[in-house]
């Protein structure tokens, strides 16, 4: 799921939209307001769907009747969970509030589906030694790297060379969730496979450079105010991808980091292969480097801190897995001591 955006307001004052297309004027209304790369595919994905679903109807011709249809079709027919629903909303209230610039009280009275907390999966510390010993090279590295940090995948993905700090055993988290940075440890047995990672890396770091094919993605204007800093080792990627793609807004050809999906489907192989049952992700290290800092006695709030949660509440949910299976209340039929298979 693409990160949840803050709910557009009416009367914002905003410029003029310049782009004649109906979902290009969304994606420049959704860039000037710094919104994430990914909630603007996942707001365009809506609005786009939201339109076919109504014959190719310009949504400024349709109104309640048909916002509730395709929400409803969406419930109802394509069973999507409560967040998905409400994702849907999201990108409609934006497209007719922040696009349209029509201020429609029925559009924001529209009820929105209560989102239910879930146990995350979490394994045991051998489940996650089998995983980790059933990935190779620098997928092992990052997979190490999220169990051992508690970094999101795209969080760890988008680290650079410089913010790797060895003097002081420390990662530094730039731009994650919610645009706040963070600073998490660096665990001593990650720290001579990230030098090797980097030392490959500054080879095709060199290699590039040599070609004139040099420089990485870097955020907001930066490439602007330093034009040669994309071109600069400490910006550089800490997971290169091995060759050269196009970046989908600007169209520049460069080196991009790692991409998540070849990573994930290297993971969901490990996973199978160690036999595991459960349904583990890449987001499922997150969630095991915080439940077992839990159980090895650190309190909640170094844990909140590491996690980068805003609020204790959202990291209270481990609190309720160490509530389950050993640790837990004792069952009365392990009480009655009857021999059984």
């Amino acid at each position: 799921m693409a990160r949840r955006a803050p709910r557009p307001e009416a009367g914002a004052n905003l410029p003029p939209l310049r782009a004649p297309k109906l979902l290009d004027q969304l994606r420049e209304r959704i860039r000037y307001l710094h919104y994430s790369r990914r909630t603007e595919q996942a707001y365009v994905h809506w609005c786009r769907a939201f339109i076919r679903f109504h014959g190719l109807r310009h949504p400024a011709d349709m109104g309640a009747a048909e916002v509730e249809a395709f929400l409803q079709w969406l419930a109802a027919e394509r069973n999507v969970a409560a967040s998905t629903h409400n994702q849907a909303l999201s990108a409609l209230l934006f497209l007719y509030i922040k696009v349209l610039e029509l201020d429609l009280p029925w559009l924001v009275n529209i009820g929105r589906p209560t989102v239910r907390r879930r146990l995350p999966v979490v394994l045991a510390p051998d489940e996650v030694a089998a995983v980790l010993s059933g990935l190779e090279g620098e997928h092992r590295l990052l997979a190490r790297l999220l169990y051992g940090t508690g970094l999101r995948l795209q969080e760890a993905l988008q680290l650079r060379v410089k913010d790797v700090d060895f003097d002081h055993q420390a990662l530094i988290v730039r731009g994650g969730k919610g645009d706040k940075d963070r600073v998490v440890m660096l665990p001593a047995a990650l720290q001579a496979g990230l030098r090797a990672q980097l030392a490959n890396g500054h080879a095709v770091w060199a290699a590039d450079a040599a070609a004139g094919q040099g420089g990485v993605e870097l955020p907001h204007a930066l490439e602007r105010k330093y034009p040669r800093a994309g071109h600069a080792w400490s910006w550089f990627w800490v997971f290169p991808q091995g060759h050269h793609s196009t970046d989908p807004r600007s169209g520049v050809v460069r080196r991009h980091h790692l991409y998540d999906q070849t990573f994930q489907r290297a993971f969901k192989r490990a996973v199978a292969a160690a036999g595991i049952t459960k349904p583990a992700t890449p987001h499922t290290l997150r969630h095991c480097f915080a439940t077992h800092l839990l159980q090895g006695g650190y309190d909640i709030r170094t844990v909140q801190e590491l996690l980068g949660h805003s609020d204790v509440a959202t990291t209270m949910i481990y609190t309720h897995v160490l509530k389950l299976g050993g640790g837990a209340v004792r069952s009365p039929l392990d009480a009655l001591g009857i021999p059984g298979g």
